[in-house]
């Protein structure tokens, strides 16, 4: 279907009718290859590498996750605190 304008619309017409894609000149001519590329500070590097994880601690928190004690309403209320600090 075409329209052109409020007054003028035409019917349906075929699939392969004026609707039909054709690459225009340019279109087909070969793109250049890219190559992601990921570029590390060495600030970053040294900071990936500087922390070991505690594993007592994550799993200290991953169990009152689980068990429902980690979210008090004081800590609730620090967090909402630090948020409203920030935004102002």
């Amino acid at each position: 279907m075409q329209i052109h304008g409020a007054t003028h619309v035409h019917g349906p017409q075929g699939l392969a009718g004026p609707h039909s894609n054709r690459p225009s000149q340019g279109a087909s001519a070969p793109r250049p290859q890219t190559v992601d590329q990921l570029d590390i500070s060495p600030e970053a590097a040294a900071a990936s590498g500087a922390g070991e994880v505690r594993t007592d601690l994550v799993n200290s928190l991953k169990s009152q996750i689980a068990s429902g004690a980690y979210e008090t309403p004081e800590k609730l209320d620090a967090a909402l605190d630090r948020l409203l600090d920030q935004i102002g």
